[in-house]
Parts: structure tokens; C-alpha cells; sequence
């Protein structure tokens, strides 16, 4: 794989990541979220530092096999416009990582993206499903709240960091957290660190919903372990189709 190629995401890998029911493995999909259309295969290797080049290159290897990357024609008469920082500026390495940071923090970013969290938890006979909802907006909470519940579960609500603690200390245990990420007094992603650091909590599926629309907050989403993250504003059919992804129950 040239370092020079530059690929994009196909009308399939836009699927993929829109379909609320991703099949795709996790190394898949933190690539295909990297991708622009403008990244170099270098850039993308340095933007996953640690990883063996061969391991990236494979990855894409795969995606493209997929259908679900393209290689992007290079545009002579775009590249002879384009600017370069003087060697003596910035290491080679430095001019990759701020190229990465800039696309990956580009707003407006939209992906559905859930995947099957693993065996659900043994209820006991007759015992619904339960779900938390972590959302300080009011009537957000209240419309997932009503189709969750046609849904079959019992619902709970939180909307700052008080809250959150005294229902995640109630029974039972959830089957399900919708999580934001931008809260008045707490970070989403912390809060899913410590979900997933938490003894009893740790295996609870958990699906972001949030308006924090950038690759890199996608990306630090999937790595502290979320099962599904869909930006704002959330269409009905496509969460209920993301919870039974994650959950394993019928579509």
C-alpha cells in the first residue's frame, strides 16, 4: 500500500457506518471513520501511532476488498495549489499529526454506528428490560423514554452527575444506557470510562447519542469501549434499530 494513496469511503462504507447495524470489526471501523478522501495511507498510519504499519495497511486491504473504501484519483491541477510548510518549520512528523488532528476535529461528522454488544444478561422470568438515559435535555429524554418503553423496557432518567450516581446505584442492573456526552456537570466519555472500569457495570451496553459531531470524538467514543454511537438529532427508527443491533433482539 503506497503512503501516497488517499482513500475515501464509498456509498457502501457510508452504509456501514449509517445502518445503525454495523457488522464490520472494531479495527474496521475506527479506520473507516479516519477516512476523508483527503488523509494519505502515511497520515493514516500516523494517526493510529502504535500500530504496526503492516497491521494498518491490512486493515485497509480488507475495507477495499469490502467495497467499502476507494482509492482516490489524485487531481494534478488541486495538488499544484496546495501549500507546503518549509522542512525547517515542522518535522515530517509533526506536519502528518497536525493534518490528522484538523480533519478528525472537522464538525458535522454523522454516523450510526452499533454493533452487537456480546450475551445479554439472564433476566429472571417475566422481567422486562431496563434501560438508563443519560440526557440533560428535557424533552430528548422524554421522546426516547416513550419508545424505549414501547420497546418493552423500563426506564430511568439523568440528567447531571447526582442523578446519574443515585440510578446507576438502583435495581436492577441496566440492559442499556443511551449516553451523552455533553453534560452540564459531567463528561459522557468519562462516565463510560468508568462504566466499563466498573465491576458490576462494565459488561451494560452502551450507546452514545450526542451532537458532538467529529471524527475524533467518534474515535474516543469506540475506544472507551462504547457499543454504538449515533449523533444528533436522532431519527426514532434508526435508534430502536441501534439498541436491537447491540442487543442481539429481533429487528
Amino acid at each position: 500500500m503506497h503512503p501516497s494513496n488517499v482513500y475515501a469511503v464509498t456509498s457502501k462504507g457510508q452504509q456501514e457506518l449509517r445502518s445503525s447495524a454495523t457488522s464490520i470489526s472494531q479495527p474496521e471501523i475506527e479506520l473507516l471513520v479516519r477516512l476523508d478522501g483527503v488523509l494519505t495511507v502515511a497520515q493514516i498510519r500516523q494517526s493510529v501511532g502504535g500500530t504496526d504499519n503492516a497491521v494498518v495497511d491490512g486493515i485497509l486491504d480488507l475495507l477495499y476488498g469490502k467495497g467499502l473504501i476507494d482509492l482516490v484519483q489524485p487531481d494534478p491541477f488541486a495538488a499544484s495549489l496546495q501549500f507546503h510548510l518549509s522542512p525547517s518549520a515542522l518535522t515530517a512528523a509533526d506536519a502528518e499529526a497536525d493534518a490528522c488532528a484538523a480533519t478528525l476535529k472537522k464538525s458535522n461528522y454523522y454516523v450510526r454506528i452499533a454493533r452487537k454488544r456480546g450475551a445479554a444478561r439472564v433476566r429472571a422470568a417475566g422481567e422486562r428490560l431496563s434501560a438508563i438515559i443519560v440526557d440533560d435535555e428535557e424533552h430528548l429524554a422524554k421522546f426516547l423514554q416513550s419508545y424505549l418503553t414501547f420497546e418493552g423496557f423500563d426506564v430511568r432518567t439523568a440528567g447531571s452527575r447526582a442523578e446519574i450516581v443515585a440510578e446507576f446505584r438502583k435495581q436492577p442492573i441496566p440492559d442499556l444506557v443511551l449516553l451523552d456526552v455533553m453534560l452540564p456537570d459531567a463528561d459522557g466519555f468519562d462516565i463510560l470510562l468508568r462504566i466499563r472500569s466498573h465491576p458490576v457495570l462494565k459488561d451494560v451496553p452502551v450507546i452514545m447519542l450526542t451532537a458532538k459531531a467529529t471524527r475524533e470524538s467518534v474515535l474516543k467514543g469506540l475506544a472507551g469501549g462504547a457499543d454504538g454511537y449515533i449523533t444528533k438529532p436522532v431519527e426514532a427508527e434508526s435508534l430502536i434499530q441501534a439498541v436491537r443491533t447491540v442487543l442481539g433482539t429481533p429487528q
